[in-house]
């Protein structure tokens, strides 16, 4: 698959979540195709508040965040024979990449125990990694714009 122009359309959406003892708690982030990410994180465990954060990213953050999906081969894959979404929780992946759109939504996973026994370890294995980048890849882009206690 060739990796679509940087200036074809491009958005991502990530959700997990689950409700709960404590209400609807979830996390969930987007990048917009103006280059506005937006993040939100609702937990109500001990009366915590909602954490709502948007920055504009630079073309180049851009790039990377589709050169990561790109490398993944996501948009390859197919959730149907991932995990249904429980009562323990839902995810939810949406790509748009020039004319390639996806969708998929899973269970929780909690383990790579649950993607091995799975009914398709590889696709779903693929779901896993590429999830966890792109959290890190949030989250690092959130604490480094958001400084609670700038120096």
């Amino acid at each position: 698959m060739a990796m679509a122009a940087e200036d074809d359309e491009f958005y991502l959406r990530y959700y997990v979540g689950h409700k709960g003892k404590f209400g609807h708690e979830f996390l969930e982030f987007e990048f917009r195709p103006d280059g506005k990410l937006r993040y939100a994180n609702n937990s109500n465990y001990k009366n915590d508040t909602m954490i709502r954060k948007e920055v504009f990213l630079t073309p180049a953050v851009v790039k990377e965040c589709r050169r990561i999906i790109s490398e993944s081969e996501i948009m390859k894959e197919d959730d149907a024979n991932w995990p249904e979404p429980d009562r323990v929780g839902r995810q939810e992946l949406e790509i748009v990449m020039g004319n390639e759109h996806i969708s998929f939504t899973t269970s929780k996973i909690g383990s790579l125990v649950d993607v091995q026994s799975s009914k398709d370890p590889e696709g779903l294995r693929i779901f896993y990694y590429l999830v966890q980048d792109l959290k890190c890849f949030v989250f690092s882009l959130i604490s480094l714009h958001f400084k609670i206690k700038p120096i």
